[in-house]
């Protein structure tokens, strides 16, 4: 009789035991992924830093090189920049696009412009700029922004003024 009264009991600390492996493992798996993804874009899964660093950064200043992605918002404008040749979106990205998503899901639009640098073949550069508008849309959609609400515009002049690594950008400006 005593071995069934510690049945529930035992059920109880399996079920428990269990679940924390269960947890520890996902844990694991998780942190493994999170790696990946950052040695995937090229820069270590701690690029997180240097980003978040950049969108704090005062206003119209921009701390970027030709081998990193950053974010930047500068006067309400969301600017994404990227590394030579690549369409990756800078850790923090959604972070940096707070306030656009509200926005967005209250109503505003949000006109998405991509830039490049004036040099290499102009076609592969159009096409990347195009590349690296539609990231920034898929990390909208991603965070519940309707696609109504998102408007791809290709600016008149796509070479962004000033150094090379300025003009890799992508602009989202919110249109009240």
């Amino acid at each position: 009789m005593a071995t069934q009264d510690n049945e529930p009991e035992q059920r109880v600390v399996a079920v428990v035991l269990i679940s924390l492996i269960a947890l520890i493992i996902a844990g694991v798996l998780g942190l493994g992924v999170f790696k990946a993804r950052g040695d995937k874009a090229g820069a270590p899964a701690s690029s997180a830093a240097p980003a978040a660093a950049a969108a704090a950064m005062a206003p119209g200043a921009v701390a970027i090189s030709a081998t990193d992605a950053s974010v930047v918002v500068d006067n309400g404008v969301v600017k994404f920049y990227f590394a030579t040749g690549k369409a990756d979106l800078a850790s923090g990205a959604l972070v940096a696009l707070a306030e656009a998503i509200e926005a967005a899901k209250g109503g505003s639009r949000l006109v998405i412009s991509g830039f490049h640098d004036a040099t290499g073949d102009p076609a592969f550069n159009a096409e990347l700029a195009k590349q690296r508008a539609l990231a920034v849309r898929d990390a909208l959609v991603g965070a519940g922004v309707a696609e109504g609400n998102l408007e791809l515009s290709k600016p008149a002049v796509t070479t962004g003024s000033g150094a090379d690594a300025e003009a890799r950008r992508v602009e989202v400006v919110i249109i009240r």
